[in-house]
């Protein structure tokens, strides 16, 4: 099973929070994710994976749920923030592997720290001309930010989805279309949370990335062994072929399909000098617990103290606020925020959702609970379908019920009858940025609404 932790590095008197996942056993791997993406894209390869290793993905800097770095870093400090991480966690030394970006990362921090890694894998790795440079700097990377109409999702979702159709994405012509063009919106969808979480702090990261220095360590460097892959329809396939002279511990190859890259790639990191499992650190006041009801199994998202006497429940469609009150914890409920979602349908009766409640309040030591009030209006309407589609709009959707919720109560109707006071800094784009993303999260809104209303029948029933 896959847990999530949040660590701190503490450096020049400031702190910088990350968030990592973890499965498996053995000895640590490292492994590091593509821009804009998450920790999340490795889920599915750490479970492949954990069979061999401690699987250790963290969330680089502004990315998923990890803080970003300061000012306008540069790759370096990108390279510099893994050995950070590794610090904080207590890894001395450890096997490593990053796709794409998370390459370029990993092969500068071998580069700057060649003692800290075993031996790293990599798929694809860019090897930039002076003309393909001059093209991404001009358009790959706009700045992103919440627009007050939710103009900027329309913006997002055709840029996800055509970065499958041609690279660099704004690239529309025959010379630049891919052979692995899809319109699927899971998968769409999936790219395009992460980009909400990152906003235009992924500009700093990717761009850290793009332009950083394509120097393959020299032929004599002292550097651990290395293994760079790439498979047919990946864009980076061909730049295999401009890696040029490398150390002789170093290899590349070219192979059919992903799998093959995660086959080849796992053989290699096999062969690395292989320590014990370490024991990892993490943060005492953000974390995930495991639940294990009849009816949900997963990990809870709490934070605050754990010295708390109350435990703070959110309403629908909402999440942990923040700041959490001092001297209380408060978690995100199944199918909400960054809390695993119910294994089938949400139950619709308090009794299953209090079941979770009772061991999480178990689990976190407090002896409370206190409740967020339930959001006025009917549940059907409240909370409408917004699954992915294969036009994005059900992001346009979910910022206009924001929206209007800012000034209506209930949202739905948008009348005198129901207008209701508010500060007009609610409607600034970045206030409803969160809660949209809170919505687009609470898979299983509708479903505690109901369930609060029969805890509620039930209370006025006795």
């Amino acid at each position: 099973m896959i847990t999530r932790h949040f660590i701190d590095v503490v450096k020049d008197a400031s702190t910088r929070r990350i968030h990592y996942r973890k499965t498996g056993s053995g000895p640590p791997l490292l492994m590091v994710h593509q821009s804009p993406r998450s920790s999340k894209e490795y889920e599915a390869l750490m479970e492949k994976w954990s069979a061999h290793f401690t699987c250790i993905a963290p969330d680089t800097p502004g990315f998923g749920q990890s803080d970003p770095l300061a000012g306008h870093p540069e790759i370096n400090e990108y390279a510099d923030a893994i050995i950070e991480f590794l610090d904080a966690i207590g890894i001395e030394k450890c096997a490593a592997y990053g796709f794409h970006s998370g390459g370029i990362i990993l092969v500068t921090a071998v580069k700057r720290h060649p003692n800290r890694v075993t031996t790293l894998a990599v798929g694809g790795y860019a090897i930039w001309s002076k003309e393909e440079m001059a093209l991404f700097s001009e358009k790959y990377l706009p700045e992103f930010h919440p627009s007050a109409y939710g103009e900027h999702l329309t913006w997002l979702w055709n840029r996800i989805l055509e970065q499958t159709w041609f690279f660099p994405w704004f690239a529309t012509d025959n010379e630049h279309r891919l052979s692995v063009a899809h319109d699927d919106p899971q998968r769409v969808d999936a790219v395009v949370r992460e980009m909400l979480d990152a906003g235009n702090a992924y500009q700093a990261g990717y761009g850290a990335v793009l332009s950083a220095p394509r120097d393959i360590p020299a032929a004599d460097a002292k550097v651990p062994p290395c293994l760079i892959s790439a498979y047919n329809g990946d864009p980076l396939q061909e730049h295999i072929d401009r890696l040029g002279e490398m150390p002789k511990s170093w290899s590349a190859q070219k192979v059919s399909t992903p799998e093959d890259h995660q086959a080849v790639s796992l053989a290699h990191l096999l062969e690395a000098d292989r320590s014990a499992r370490p024991r990892l650190n993490e943060a005492q006041d953000e974390g995930f617990v495991q639940i294990e009801t009849d009816h949900f199994a997963g990990l809870i998202h709490w934070q605050g103290s754990w010295d708390a006497d109350e435990l703070i429940l959110h309403a629908p469609a909402s999440a942990i606020g923040s700041p959490v009150p001092r001297g209380s914890i408060a978690i995100d409920l199944p199918g909400h925020g960054l809390s695993d979602d119910w294994s089938g349908d949400p139950p619709s009766t308090w009794d299953e959702w209090q079941a979770v409640v009772d061991q999480a309040a178990q689990k976190l030591e407090t002896e409370s609970v206190v409740f967020a009030d339930l959001p006025k209006g009917d549940a059907g309407r409240l909370y409408p379908d917004l699954s992915p589609d294969r036009y994005g709009n059900y992001l346009t959707k979910a910022w206009q019920i924001v929206r209007a919720a800012a000034v209506f109560e209930p949202w739905y109707s948008a009348d005198k009858g129901h207008a209701k006071a508010f500060d007009p800094k609610v409607l600034l784009p970045e206030q409803l940025a969160k809660q949209h993303l809170d919505l687009l999260n609470a898979r299983a809104a509708k479903h505690y609404h109901l369930a609060l209303e029969t805890r509620q029948g039930s209370i006025h029933g006795n």
